[in-house]
């Protein structure tokens, strides 16, 4: 990895932190805007929950891009960083649930995020397709980087980990714990404006 790509890589868990700052503190939320907001985080975090719960813990790593399995399974055959994707929408579910400087931070906010994860992506697909060839190749032709496809990518020749939705949600823990904590707080300055 290079060392821009290495830093966001390894900072990536801290970058939410002002975006989520500036939500709470220029709140404007309506219940419409509480309703939308919260479900479209919602269809964030099942995006992520479904993937990590094939990937597993090696998705929580700050050291350095790495992995056993080329995962193709459950999320992963329809979108290569279902993390990523859910991570974003998380973010844009959270700004339009608070309306905080309703659009402008949460159109910045999905070009920073956006362009974060390409980053860190690229850096990841250069690792895929060393470790992975040529199975990789196949995959990275059919499946989108962030925009989910419809159509399920299989491959029954790449050996795939289980699901294990106790595994992931002991993964998750953390991130769902995050997400109840500003759900609360936006709720708590909705309900005091």
């Amino acid at each position: 990895m290079n060392n821009f790509a290495t830093k966001i890589f390894k900072y990536r868990s801290y970058t939410p932190i002002p975006f989520l700052i500036l939500t709470l503190v220029f709140q404007n939320a309506t219940q419409s805007s509480l309703i939308v907001g919260f479900s479209i985080a919602l269809l964030g975090e099942l995006f992520r929950m479904w993937g990590v719960s094939y990937a597993g813990s090696e998705t929580r790593t700050t050291g350095g891009v790495g992995g056993t399995y080329l995962v193709v399974s459950g999320a992963y055959a329809f979108v290569r960083n279902p993390l990523y994707l859910g991570n974003i929408l998380l973010y844009l579910g959270f700004g339009i649930a608070s309306m905080a400087l309703f659009p402008y931070l949460q159109i910045f906010a999905f070009l920073f995020f956006y362009m974060q994860y390409i980053i860190i992506i690229k850096e990841e697909e250069k690792y895929l397709s060393q470790r992975f060839m040529p199975y990789y190749n196949g995959y990275r032709n059919f499946v989108p980087r962030l925009m989910p496809n419809f159509i399920k990518y299989r491959n029954p020749g790449v050996e795939q980990p289980p699901f294990n939705f106790k595994a992931g949600l002991k993964s998750e823990t953390r991130t769902l714990q995050a997400i109840a904590l500003i759900i609360f707080l936006i709720l708590i300055r909705y309900a005091i404006s």
